[in-house]
């Protein structure tokens, strides 16, 4: 049964293939539009929580993450360029192993995407207050603006209003159908890459090397469960990696796919890798990293209410950088570069809400594709008459989002979001392996180099990041998982199109809805 209802192959590449998008895209497009996708939330928002966890091994968190996203990159490749359809790893899965782990696969990335939504909420909202802050001299009231100090909040936290409502603003954008335009999105990846760029310059001639030391305070290894040391933190700051999948997608629209798309990944998370380790160490080096630490001798966990508590007894103008809910803008402050602080803030502030539209635009798609197949009601799938865009599902999904955005810290809502990631991710090499073993004469215009290291390396490594996720955030991902198997079982079981035999592709449909694929202009859709 695990191995059943397989979703026809030939069917989706059939709906595939009828797109037939122009090979436009050479191996430098693909890097930059790697680049792009990638840097964003992760490096602006979780330095605060990497450091709390490895201190100045941060740097090696960086290097552990990119080295387990090259190998996970290059499977993901291979299928996406073979299966370019909607549904990314859950329509993959389906079309391999089946009707029940393709769900389980979908219900993961349900989880992955709403609360990465919600993490980036929560970092957009600590800049937002600290800009306030830095302009009025009064930020806004810890019980507006912040989540209770016994979910790992604020002394004095209630709600993160402002979280709440740029989640609810962008579900807003998203269910009418306005979409960032291509142009709009090679803007804000300009200021972005040209913010950290200013970071890392203005940053590392202020390095003092004293700082560094201890290098490993938590170890390399603190312990399974903890979330501590340098593979702790690395598996916390993964989620500043992930835009990488959107390179794999590219791959149908790229000229010799085969030389260019492991170019395109590979630079795209090199080049990241690199950039990320001289800002962490701007950062460390110039006011400190070091975590603070419990009574035992070791680091508060981050987001948890010890953490908050001693956090508030720092003042603003001496707060650790593993305090500061914005934490490069806070950097450029304390050495004397406030005004470039304060624009690299709003650069933050401007760049960050088209990453939560391209997060909740991937989760409804997930979600509208699963309800399409029967697996979920299909009233979720229903297609708004004047705005053409799957609005009750988009609804649904912006609700969860703003919740869990206001009550959770940004660390802990990071480690949950990618527990779903390496779920999926590990799923697709398996898939990757087996399609090779099931259909090896199956065209493949980007086929993984050497996959028999590279497949069970994504596996090992996806496992490894897992288990070295706090303890809290691992037992998400079961829990998560039997809810979706009672769901299934009650629901998608019976109802599954494949299940009673009905063979239908919805695939093509999901290119059709408003609004288009975020960054992505509509003559380049054609």
């Amino acid at each position: 049964m695990i191995f059943g209802r397989v979703k026809p192959l030939d069917a989706i590449l059939a709906t595939a293939e009828s797109k037939s998008l122009h090979r436009s895209l050479g191996a430098f497009q693909l890097m930059l539009f790697g680049i792009g996708c990638i840097i964003g939330t992760g490096i602006f928002v979780l330095t605060a929580a990497g450091a709390q966890k490895a201190g100045p091994g941060l740097m090696l968190a960086f290097a552990i993450a990119g080295l387990i996203c090259i190998v996970a990159a290059l499977c993901y490749a291979e299928i996406a360029a073979m299966i370019p359809v909607a549904g990314s790893a859950y329509t993959y899965t389906y079309s391999v192993m089946g009707e029940l782990l393709a769900w389980t696969v979908g219900w993961a990335l349900v989880l992955e995407y709403a609360v990465a939504a919600s993490a980036v909420s929560v970092g957009w909202s600590g800049y937002l207050n600290g800009l306030i802050t830095e302009f009025t001299g009064v930020g806004l009231p810890a019980f507006l603006s912040g989540a209770p100090l016994a979910l790992g909040g604020v002394e004095g936290g209630l709600v993160n209003l402002p979280a709440v409502f740029i989640a609810l603003l962008v579900t807003g954008l998203l269910m009418i159908g306005t979409s960032e335009s291509a142009k709009v999105n090679a803007v804000l990846v300009a200021i972005k890459v040209s913010a950290l760029t200013a970071f890392i310059f203005l940053t590392l001639p202020e390095v003092e090397m004293e700082k560094f030391n201890p290098f490993l305070p938590a170890g390399v290894f603190g312990g399974l469960g903890t979330g501590l040391g340098a593979v702790g933190a690395a598996a916390t700051i993964f989620f500043a990696y992930v835009g990488f999948d959107a390179v794999s997608t590219a791959a149908e629209e790229t000229k010799n796919p085969q030389r260019n798309v492991p170019i395109g990944l590979i630079g795209s998370l090199l080049f990241c890798t690199v950039f990320y380790i001289l800002v962490a160490a701007g950062a460390i080096g110039t006011i400190g990293g070091q975590p603070l630490m419990g009574p035992n001798g070791v680091p508060f966990p981050a987001g948890s209410e010890e953490l908050a508590r001693q956090c508030a007894t720092f003042s603003a103008n001496n707060l650790p950088l593993v305090c500061s809910d914005e934490a490069l803008a806070h950097v450029l402050r304390q050495i004397g570069f406030s005004g470039v602080g304060n624009m690299l803030g709003i650069a933050a502030f401007v760049a960050l809400p088209s990453v939560i539209l391209v997060l909740l635009f991937a989760q409804t798609r997930i979600f509208f594709v699963m309800s399409r197949d029967g697996l979920l009601p299909e009233g979720l799938s229903k297609i708004h008459p004047k705005w053409k865009t799957p609005y009750v599902v988009t609804a649904i999904t912006g609700v969860i989002v703003a919740t869990a955005a206001a009550f959770l810290p940004v660390g802990k809502l990071a480690d949950i979001a990618n527990a779903g990631t390496l779920f999926a991710f590990m799923m697709v090499a398996i898939a990757v392996m087996m399609l090779r073993k099931t259909e090896p004469n199956r065209k493949r215009s980007f086929r993984t180099p050497a996959l028999w290291f590279v497949g069970p390396a994504t596996v090992a490594g996806c496992i490894f990041l897992f288990v070295n996720l706090p303890f809290e955030a691992m037992l998400v991902l079961p829990i998560w998982g039997a809810i979706g198997l009672v769901i299934y079982f009650l629901y998608g079981y019976r109802r599954s199109h494949l299940g009673r035999g009905v063979v239908v592709v919805h695939e093509s449909e999901v290119q059709d809805i408003e609004p288009g694929i975020p960054g992505v202009d509509d003559e380049d859709r054609r």
